[in-house]
């Protein structure tokens, strides 16, 4: 896909955070190690508790050891430097299966950086890939949490899945629009899902993981 720099009419902020922040990380199972690769909606910012966010409600479904150090307000090049970098961590873990859950908060980069961020999609990617030559990739659509969809969204749709497909990774489609229209599962903030979003994103998941032939107690 050609990269654009066409302005997106978007409100620009630091990033999702906000709501109480679920533990990052813990062992749900004993079958695969998986890691995810992600940003608060993967974190399970909103959630009451860490285990109805959607990431370890499909790790218990399928007997996984869940590793989860996602950061809120995380982007491929949104906040990157703040934190200690989540593709080294995942590969730390060696995992048997990588979840890549990203690009929700580059939207609030875009446009002025959309060139970094699309050279830095690939180059995460690269990097996993090469450093985790034995691990099943699953790259999930970047999520979105308003019915108004800027440019800049598709942009980055476009990029990621791009990106997947180049380096023969599993791809989910559709996840942007998982929660759309549906005000009733976001937690108070706005921004975030509640325990009925996380519910609900976990049940389209799932849907999508049998499809891929990994099904619930795999």
């Amino acid at each position: 896909m050609k990269r654009t720099l066409a302005a997106a009419t978007i409100l620009i902020v630091a990033g999702l955070a906000g709501c109480a922040t679920p533990d990052a990380t813990g062992v749900t199972g004993t079958g695969d190690k998986v890691a995810f690769y992600g940003d608060s909606y993967t974190l399970g910012t909103g959630a009451s508790a860490a285990d109805l966010r959607w990431s370890t409600i499909v790790s218990k479904a399928r007997n996984w050891q869940e590793f989860n150090p996602s950061v809120n307000g995380l982007g491929f090049v949104t906040n990157r430097g703040s934190v200690d970098d989540l593709p080294d961590q995942v590969i730390a873990n060696d995992p048997d299966i990588v979840f890549v859950t990203m690009g929700l908060n580059d939207n609030f980069s875009y446009p002025e950086e959309a060139n970094a961020i699309y050279d830095a999609i690939n180059a995460d990617f690269d990097k996993l890939t090469a450093a985790l030559p034995d691990a099943r990739f699953i790259v999930v659509e970047p999520f979105w949490y308003t019915d108004d969809r800027p440019e800049s969204v598709e942009v980055i749709i476009g990029w990621v899945r791009d990106a997947a497909e180049r380096t023969g990774s599993d791809y989910i489609a559709g996840a942007s629009h998982w929660i759309e229209g549906h005000q009733e599962w976001m937690a108070a903030d706005g921004l975030h899902p509640n325990n009925d979003g996380y519910a609900e994103m976990a049940k389209r998941m799932d849907s999508e993981l049998t499809k891929l032939g990994l099904p619930a107690g795999g």
